[in-house]
């Protein structure tokens, strides 16, 4: 298992939910963190929410990956707070919560931006850096709907999905340059993110799903988060049963499309 000891990781969507816990689960260790979100003033309640003796090795840098030309020059200035990066975290993103025949294009669109656009632009303009130093690990949190889709969230699946295959052709294409690619896909985890989903018309949802499935805590996913990263998982699926679709999805496909028409998944 590898030490983060002495690694710089800069976390994306820190804010709040998975990110904001990857932040505290982080600064246990002996790590330097960068965490970015849109929201300065959220970002500055994470950090002070880290234990004294840790805050002094944490920056700031406020992005929105809505805004792929301006994600450049973000890196650029990171890069430089500690002399480089080891490791990124690619968290932030949108949920959705809307049938397809009731979903605009233009909402489909904003889903594609931010989570796949977002986070490749990204990741492409630290990959030099990476490549020139031989070596970094990229760690995208991506979803369980990255590996079936589910009612509700046509665009957000699709946006989960895209982010594997670009993420398996980066790791095939850069082993030789020592850059390491996790992919994790969580499942049911208490988090505001159903809340800030977009509906069909690109308003938020305003509210908690009610799924009847036990959600975990995402302190509880940032552990197992952190742990596959120090143990270079390509891919780690996490949750409770709902992670069984993946393999029955891969296993048996005409029972999962039969089964995934009548799971609650709202």
């Amino acid at each position: 298992m590898a030490s983060l000891s002495n690694k710089v990781i800069w976390i994306t969507g820190a804010s709040s939910g998975i990110g904001e816990a990857l932040t505290y689960e982080f600064s246990k260790r002996n790590v330097r963190l960068i965490i970015s979100a849109r929201r300065k003033e959220e970002l500055e309640r994470v950090k002070q929410n880290c234990a004294e003796a840790s805050q002094a090795n944490i920056e700031i840098v406020p992005l929105d990956l809505a805004q792929a030309s301006s994600l450049k020059s973000v890196v650029e200035t990171t890069v430089k707070l500690f002399g480089h990066v080891d490791i990124l975290v690619n968290n932030g993103g949108l949920g959705q919560r809307s049938l397809i025949r009731e979903t605009s294009l233009e909402v489909d669109r904003q889903l594609m931006e931010v989570n796949y656009f977002g986070t490749i632009a990204l990741t492409k303009y630290i990959l030099p850096h990476f490549i020139h130093r031989r070596q970094g690990h990229i760690a995208t949190i991506t979803s369980l709907t990255g590996k079936f889709g589910t009612p509700y969230r046509s665009s957000y699946a699709a946006s989960k999905h895209a982010l594997h295959g670009f993420f398996d052709a980066l790791r095939a294409e850069h082993w030789r340059d020592n850059i390491l690619v996790t992919m994790v896909c969580p499942g049911f985890i208490k988090t505001n993110l159903s809340a800030a989903a977009l509906t069909g018309n690109g308003t938020f949802q305003g509210q908690l799903d009610k799924t009847s499935y036990s959600k975990k805590t995402p302190e509880w996913c940032a552990q197992k988060i952190v742990r596959a990263i120090e143990k270079r998982r390509e891919e780690v699926y996490i949750g409770g049963r709902e992670v069984l679709g993946v393999y029955l999805k891969r296993f048996f496909p005409t029972i999962f499309s039969r089964l995934i028409r009548k799971v609650p998944v709202r």
